[in-house]
């Protein structure tokens, strides 16, 4: 066996990139490392695929410098340990390392853990189960979907539940993994008074604020609890950047308050989430937004991450913006029907021109290989929908309740009957029907999977001319809040946008949890799951609604209640 140099080592090793599964040979005493450390931040798996998946720990120096002997192992069943190797961690990386670890068998679960070799002898990491993805065959897949997680406005309830949930194959996370805001903006309030204030205790804008933030959200026990559990498939949206983030900029990104230049804040953004993720990374020693991906479980699903915000979205149209200081309703309508007029520009995309064919080729090569659902890991909601017109639909005392001041707003706004959400598909109009056209080509079984919105969605998709694309499942939050704590005194809120949308079957406005999806060869299952508080550690699950669609030549069935 060849004995690793010490270049190898605390060089190559360090970008978690190299396969170093046939290395085995620890260093010697005279490079271990001089000083205490500690595993503070739990153990995490991700991007699974047949015979290999990403393994991920964080060291943390307690004292003494220089890189960190760190081995791992993964071991099958019967204790046997069928892939390890070594890697240092680095200040460079953030003292975190991850190992691509191959030679895995299909549709198998395994355990893992990380080892620091320290002149005091050797500290051992929490263990970590995990499981690559079948190759073949029908055997029905269960993914946990959520998105969302904000520090401040409560705890990790739903992580915990989610870590509890049986025979899960993954776990996929749409976005919002963190909150980029200081204690003054988004949460604040709340964070104070229950004492779970953000670190840095000011807006992330550094990769230094952007690692800090990461290294706090991974303290928390439940969260840590679910990345132990199974292996997750990330994908980024907005605020493990900036609000509203786009390719170009970002509607919380202020150069003119010493924010800097937007492209170093974002690249920054990218390469803390590669340091503190299991996910693989796209090119060995280089960081990109480029992060779409697709990963096939057995005949029954192909599972397509996308990467929605910074690659290749176009600028934010927001109608916060667009409205603001409207003098009536003759001008309101007016300010709308020149947003909408840049909302249809054709040449607005989401993805950019590279991953729309990338997404094309990818349903095509599912459908032709057997696949029965294509499932994309999606950041926001794809379906149409437009308010309720609110004016039609409440009571007198119901608008009278409304005292916030944008929902007030959007009261008059919601007789116009315009998308409601810019930041979502809605404000993508024609590559959304670039999307569905793809999906007709292709013949595919459409499952959309979207968060963004802190509310569950079961919807059926239409494009343009009115044909059944697919179905969606929109998640609610981890913590953040909905609409539903917004709208005061409207508790049938939910039931309002499925009676104005074609496209929304059932809406939940309210609470905090996930939803397990399950697919096999005759249906796609959603089961919204819902914790009952998240200001306290004592707390109940129940399932909200369950949706089901089934496959159909070419296409899917309705969605109806399970």
């Amino acid at each position: 066996m060849t004995e690793l140099t010490r270049r190898s080592l605390f060089g190559l090793a360090a970008t978690g990139s190299v396969g170093l599964a046939a290395c085995t040979t620890l260093p010697g005493a005279s490079q271990a490392y001089d000083g205490e450390v500690s595993f503070d931040h739990g153990v995490a798996s991700g991007d699974p695929l047949s015979n290999r998946v990403i393994v991920w720990t964080r060291v943390t120096p307690k004292s003494g410098s220089g890189p960190i002997p760190v081995s791992y192992e993964v071991t099958d069943a019967a204790g046997a340990i069928v892939s390890s190797g070594l890697l240092s961690a680095e200040a460079s990386h953030d003292f975190c390392v991850k190992a691509d670890a191959a030679g895995l068998s299909p549709a198998t679960a395994y355990s893992y853990k990380f080892t620091a070799l320290t002149r005091a002898g050797e500290v051992t990491s929490p263990t970590g189960r995990t499981r690559t993805t079948a190759a073949s065959g029908t055997a029905p897949v269960r993914f946990g979907v959520v998105s969302c997680s904000n520090w401040q406005f409560g705890l990790f309830n739903a992580y915990a539940a989610l870590a509890a949930e049986d025979n899960l194959d993954a776990i996929i996370h749409l976005g919002d993994y963190f909150y980029e805001y200081g204690t003054d903006g988004y949460g604040g309030e709340v964070a104070l008074a229950i004492g779970r204030p953000h670190e840095p205790t000011h807006e992330c804008v550094t990769l230094a604020d952007y690692r800090a933030r990461h290294a706090q959200y991974k303290t928390d026990p439940n969260l840590q609890a679910a990345h132990a559990a199974v292996p997750w498939i990330c994908t980024w949206d907005d605020h493990e950047s900036a609000n509203n983030s786009y390719r170009t900029g970002a509607a919380n990104h202020n150069p003119e308050k010493g924010e800097g230049n937007w492209s170093d804040r974002k690249m920054a953004a990218v390469q803390a989430y590669f340091e503190w993720q299991p996910i693989r990374d796209m090119e060995a020693g280089r960081i990109s937004t480029a992060v779409w991906r697709s990963f096939d479980f057995g005949d029954v699903a192909t599972v397509c991450a996308l990467e929605s915000r910074l690659t290749g979205r176009s600028e934010d149209i927001s109608w916060f913006t667009a409205l603001s200081g409207a003098t009536g309703e003759e001008d309101l309508a007016q300010r709308a029907a020149i947003t909408m007029g840049q909302v249809n520009d054709p040449d607005r995309t989401m993805l950019g021109v590279d991953q729309e064919a990338w997404l094309d080729s990818e349903l095509k090569r599912s459908v032709d290989d057997g696949k029965t659902w294509q499932v994309l890991a999606n950041q926001v909601v794809m379906a149409k929908v437009a308010l309720p017109k609110m004016q039609d639909t409440l009571t007198p005392e119901q608008i009278a309740a409304q005292d916030n001041s944008y929902v007030q707003q959007m009261i008059g706004f919601s007789a116009l009957g315009l998308p409601s959400n810019l930041d979502a598909w809605d404000g993508f109009p024609a590559a959304r029907e670039r999307l569905y056209d793809s999906v007709t080509r292709a013949g595919a079984r459409l499952v959309t999977l979207a968060g963004d919105t802190h509310t569950a969605w079961a919807n059926t998709l239409h494009d343009a001319a009115g044909k059944r694309c697919g179905v969606e499942f929109g998640c609610t939050s981890i913590t953040s809040p909905g609409s539903g704590s917004a709208v005061k005194d409207v508790p049938e809120l939910g039931k309002l946008f499925s009676d104005a949308n074609k496209d929304v079957d059932w809406h939940d406005p309210f609470g905090h949890g996930y939803i397990l999806v399950t697919l096999s060869a005759d249906s796609a299952t959603a089961e919204f799951r819902k914790v009952s508080d998240i200001l306290s550690p004592d707390w109940t699950l129940e399932t909200a609604s369950v949706w089901k669609s089934e496959p159909k030549e070419g296409g899917v069935t309705c969605l109806k209640p399970a």
